[in-house]
């Protein structure tokens, strides 16, 4: 998100959170599998970001918002010493991924079908194609918010869309 020289820290402050408050609540609920705590570790971040000197985040925000949104979200597990995984049911509560009223019953089946598929894979294959498909990062970017070599970034979304799409044809979807 670029800075103007006429942006007061107030403004710039308001902007990053319209833009990015909900896909970092999404995200943290996606690792801690709870809506309250999700927006507890956005919440942090957006006051980490506070005491952050804007001119040093620039050309990286995103990958700072979400490393430090990751960051929040796995320290919150540890501390609750508590592994919780995404089950189908909490991944369709989720904004975005709920099927629209006018779906066919069929289409909704299929969607249930992937994502159930989709928590079949390793937590890490899950955690990167969430962050490129469903908030649209790129390689470098994940590979930042994760710490996973771009290359493994790489290998873990092409085997997880391999395995993704030979289980949907062994369905019968596509």
């Amino acid at each position: 998100m670029e800075q103007s020289a006429t942006d007061s820290p107030g403004e710039w402050m308001r902007e990053v959170v319209a833009r990015w408050e909900s896909d970092l609540v999404r995200y943290a609920r996606h690792l801690l599998g709870d809506a309250e705590r999700a927006r507890d570790v956005v919440q942090d971040t957006f006051l980490k970001l506070c005491q952050q000197d804007r001119e040093q985040l620039d050309g990286h925000l995103t990958e700072w918002l979400f490393t430090v949104c990751r960051n929040g979200a796995l320290d919150v597990r540890r501390k609750e010493q508590r592994m919780t995984t995404m089950t189908l049911d909490a991944v369709l509560e989720s904004p975005g991924c709920e099927p629209q009223p006018d779906h066919t019953a069929e289409q909704r089946d299929s969607t249930e079908k992937v994502l159930s598929l989709l928590a079949e894979l390793s937590a890490n294959q899950q955690e990167v194609l969430r962050l490129k498909f469903h908030h649209g990062l790129s390689y470098r970017e994940i590979s930042s918010i994760t710490g996973l070599s771009e290359t493994n970034v790489g290998f873990l979304i092409h085997v997880g869309i391999k395995r993704l799409r030979e289980r949907l044809e062994g369905f019968g979807l596509r």
